[in-house]
């Protein structure tokens, strides 16, 4: 697949917020260990700082073994992968979907180094993810608002009244969909994206609607003499535009 400029401006604009899991969770050199591969990918389409419902969900198969401790984060077996794609099959409509978004993930080295390694092994010439995409790290981001704390999804749920208690296991696309909420929240405080129209009773800290029986506001009048007191204390500063005459 050819990136060209075309491409990357018609991307422009997009955030997409995604998460990877992987045959293996220790890393070396590079941030990839050798012979590590990527089992999943999930992403979550945010234009204007609202979800579009696009989504990219693939379950890959990495031609290897899933390593017994990723298994117990992830619950991803060897057998369940069998009949999966391989990376190679994907990448061209994986490609497409991220091509010239921001590309936001939580220590996002991690899963772009996973990412860049299974470019490589193409053989294509494919350029390293951050040339793709802009990378934006809301772990870098949690750890100058909430300096010296932890700062891994489970935390930042808990801190943002997030409910996460269907995350049993990880998962790319549960795992971005949270995310999504957290970086919005992180990023100009905007609600979380699984909006109820009912959202008055939530936990989740989202807009909370007043509800349409409710008595109606009192207004309170000045009275003469606060208003008499109010054009004396404007007058200190002289001519005011917005003085009472």
């Amino acid at each position: 697949m050819s990136l060209d400029n075309a491409e990357l401006i018609q991307g422009a604009g997009r955030v997409i917020v995604f998460d990877t899991e992987t045959t293996g969770m220790n890393t070396g050199a590079g941030g990839v260990h050798i012979g590590h591969r990527v089992i999943e990918i999930g992403c979550i389409e945010l234009i204007n700082r609202r979800p579009t419902g696009r989504t990219y969900h693939v379950y890959i198969k990495p031609d290897r073994l899933v390593d017994p401790e990723a298994i117990a984060v992830h619950g991803i077996t060897d057998e369940f992968l069998q009949d999966k794609p391989s990376f190679a099959t994907i990448a061209d409509e994986f490609i497409a979907f991220i091509v010239g978004a921001e590309l936001v993930a939580h220590n996002a080295s991690f899963d772009t180094n996973f990412l860049d390694h299974e470019f490589r092994l193409l053989n294509k010439g494919l350029p390293a993810t951050k040339e793709i995409c802009k990378i934006t790290d809301t772990l870098a981001i949690a750890k100058k608002l909430f300096p010296g704390k932890r700062n891994n999804l489970d935390v930042l749920c808990t801190r943002y009244g997030i409910d996460n208690s269907h995350r049993t296991l990880h998962g790319a696309l549960l795992d971005a969909e949270i995310l999504a909420d957290i970086y919005l929240f992180m990023t100009g405080g905007q609600t979380k994206l699984n909006l109820s129209q009912d959202s008055a009773n939530s936990q989740g800290g989202g807009i909370r609607r007043v509800a349409a029986s409710r008595a109606p506001l009192k207004v309170v009048q000045a009275t003469d003499d606060e208003l008499k007191a109010h054009d004396e204390r404007l007058g200190i500063v002289g001519d005011a535009l917005w003085q009472v005459h």
